[in-house]
């Protein structure tokens, strides 16, 4: 028994030496075996410099502070050499906006971000909370079915159609591209080459670029592809720019907020004590929202650059190291938020989390996705539904993506 635990923990990132541990390594993520590592590098080495990976030497920052201070200093630590620990060949790079600087960045964010803005939300939520219903209402009763098909990828694809003003009978190949976006290709999978995962997302341009030459020869509308093509900032655009801001658009409107739905179902499950809660008290509705992003951190981690030598955390940072900020980690950081590794749902500060980021990178549609989780919260406890996890998630291979490929669920007639 005592070897059998000791593998474990070796297994777990416990006692390995620290200078062979390598926490972006997805099968770890997929296991939700990752934490133990995180843990151990808070503790002993929060700036971590990772010599030997399959992505090349990188820093880890682990702790909330240090994922700051570096998030929100933009001239020093650059997203321009991408925001993914995985380097993309040049053949296949696509320049987008987060992916920018000053003054580019923010002209070109700033042009679809009007689809965001409180009054454009105000408008989105009975929509929204009618898709909801709907969606709800046609779940099985009595069977076990999957949510993240059924809810999660639903209600999310549904909301980017909207968006973009996507034809919606084709609204599950945003889900399908989104996918395909952020897997790093690998032999023996599905993508197994940066041409395939190219070739696809050329289909995805292709059908887009129709979308575009509609819209920019009728009068502008607010939907992202209108709001682009009739800007001075985006309309000459060339073609690995468009894709790379739609890329950038699908991702962020549909993993963030498909991943915590699925999420906050399984943590309701796990705590049980934490459903009461709510249950007993709906205004808890938007606290739990913010805890379930927080808790599940469905971003795992943002990539920077350094542009010049720096210090962090003590370590000295050279011109043209990778760093990477683990919000998944800095989430999980007993220094700022107590009791971290608990889901509780009326936390202080609930929302103090890293989940959106900081600074001028920091999440665009972070309302949204926090509005339509509540609505979904809402929804389902008017409704008086009892969903109840009958089988273990499965968790997708990502270091980049921390998400599910399904839950099983059951839901009392």
């Amino acid at each position: 028994m005592k070897r059998r635990l000791e593998d474990h923990r070796a297994d777990d990132g416990c006692i390995i030496p620290l200078s062979n541990l390598d926490v972006s390594d997805a099968k770890r993520f997929q296991d939700d075996s990752i934490w133990a590592c995180f843990e151990r590098l808070r503790r002993e080495d929060p700036v971590h410099y990772c010599q030997d990976s399959p992505h090349g030497p990188y820093w880890s920052l682990t702790k909330y502070r240090d994922i700051v201070s570096v998030d929100t200093n933009h001239n020093v630590f650059s997203s321009e050499q991408g925001v993914a620990i995985v380097d993309v060949p040049d053949e296949h790079w696509t320049p987008s906006f987060i992916k920018m600087g000053p003054p580019k960045h923010a002209e070109q964010r700033n042009t679809v971000s009007p689809i965001v803005a409180p009054e454009s939300l105000t408008k989105l939520e009975s929509l929204i909370r009618s898709r909801v219903r709907t969606i709800l209402d046609g779940l099985p009763r009595n069977n076990a079915f999957n949510w993240v098909d059924m809810v999660s990828i639903e209600l999310t694809t549904q909301m980017l159609a909207t968006l973009f003003d996507f034809p919606f009978e084709d609204r599950r190949l945003l889900t399908y591209w989104s996918d395909v976006a952020v897997t790093t290709p690998k032999a023996g999978h599905a993508i197994d080459s940066w041409d395939k995962r190219s070739t696809i997302l050329s289909e995805c341009l292709d059908y887009f670029t129709r979308l575009w030459n509609e819209r920019i020869n009728a009068e502008p509308r607010l939907d992202l592809i209108s709001l682009m093509a009739h800007s001075p900032a985006t309309r000459h655009m060339k073609p690995s720019e468009f894709l790379g801001n739609l890329i950038l658009l699908i991702v962020g409107g549909n993993d963030t907020t498909r991943n915590s739905i699925t999420g906050g179902v399984l943590f309701m499950s796990q705590y049980p004590s934490e459903l009461r809660k709510l249950t007993d008290n709906p205004k808890l509705v938007s606290s739990a929202v913010s805890e379930i992003i927080r808790y599940q951190t469905p971003i795992a981690h943002m990539r920077r650059t350094a542009a010049t030598d720096s210090i962090v955390g003590g370590k000295q940072i050279r011109k043209g190291d990778k760093v990477i900020m683990w919000y998944i980690s800095g989430n999980r950081d007993e220094e700022i938020i107590e009791n971290a590794n608990s889901f509780v749902i009326d936390r202080k500060n609930v929302r103090q989390h890293l989940s959106f980021g900081f600074g001028i990178h920091r999440c665009l549609g972070r309302h949204l996705a926090e509005l339509q989780l509540r609505i979904l919260w809402e929804e389902i406890l008017d409704a008086g539904l009892k969903v109840k996890v009958v089988g273990e998630p499965e968790r997708i291979a990502s270091n980049f993506v921390h998400g599910y490929s399904a839950l099983p669920v059951q839901i009392a007639a």
